[in-house]
């Protein structure tokens, strides 16, 4: 795959973005045959948007973070891609629930980095990254994708798509976080007020720390890296629900607040 047919990739995607449509898949001649065309292709998807949208990258979001999900989608490993602050929120956030096409939701753990995670020539692990974590906060993600089924797209696809690329609403920042199990934190999710799943930080390789190991890691592997005043957020914890208009969202992290969103 060339240049030109990934720039060609990226440019189908953003109309796709900007004119509320969606599609089958892109065409073959277009669409990424593995890892590393599909980040190829969402750098360019990246770029294009924050040149229409303004704004810039506020931090990072890994998915696929969970093994079950990963081996549906015949992967090893999580994938990521940037936050942009374009659909960035703080909870308490309203969305309009026409400002995308689904509005799927993940509760997660984040973070944000207080010193740099540069490459150092030795792998990160949840040991060492985690003095460099200023805070910690709980996050809906809402996913949306598009591809008219996201679930049969493939890996690539979704990646080149900056892996669903939709809103995320984040809450309060901790800055004392060491009392909290990060290994087994729980969560609650209410939607307009009635209980509708639960889950935990487990799920998440494990721990959120290992996920923050993966992303420094994969960044240092494309010649980036994570810096300080990043965002960060670590996959769902949840097995990942639906809403739909006029609906109202909780997700109750228990010491590290709750994260609220409504669908107007």
């Amino acid at each position: 795959m060339d240049d030109k047919q990934k720039i060609w990739a990226a440019g189908l995607l953003l109309r796709a973005l900007r004119d509320r449509t969606r599609m089958d898949a892109l065409p073959e001649i277009y669409r990424p045959r593995d890892e590393a065309e599909a980040y190829e292709i969402q750098d360019r998807f990246v770029a294009g948007m924050l040149a229409e949208l303004g704004g810039e990258i506020v931090g990072y979001k890994a998915g696929c973070t969970n093994v079950t999900a990963q081996r549906q989608l015949g992967l090893s490993s999580p994938f990521a891609g940037p936050l942009l602050s374009t659909f960035v929120r703080t909870s308490p956030a309203e969305i309009s629930a026409e400002d995308g096409f689904m509005r799927m939701i993940e509760a997660e753990i984040g973070f944000r980095l207080g010193q740099d995670l540069a490459d150092t020539g030795t792998p990160y692990t949840a040991l060492t990254v985690r003095p460099a974590l200023a805070a910690a906060f709980g996050a809906i993600e809402v996913v949306d994708s598009r591809y008219d089924d996201w679930t049969s797209a493939g890996a690539p696809q979704l990646i080149a798509d900056n892996v669903c690329t939709g809103f995320w609403v984040h809450g309060e920042e901790s800055a004392d976080f060491s009392a909290i199990d990060l290994a087994d934190h729980l969560v609650q999710v209410r939607r307009n007020g009635n209980l509708a799943e639960q889950g935990s930080s487990a799920n998440v390789l494990d721990n959120p720390l290992n996920v923050v190991a993966w992303l420094a890691n994969h960044l240092i592997g494309r010649g980036s890296c994570l810096k300080a005043g990043h965002l960060i957020t670590t996959g769902t914890m949840i097995a990942v629900n639906g809403a739909e208009k006029g609906d109202n969202i909780e997700a109750d992290f228990g010491a590290l607040g709750t994260v609220e969103v409504s669908f107007t």
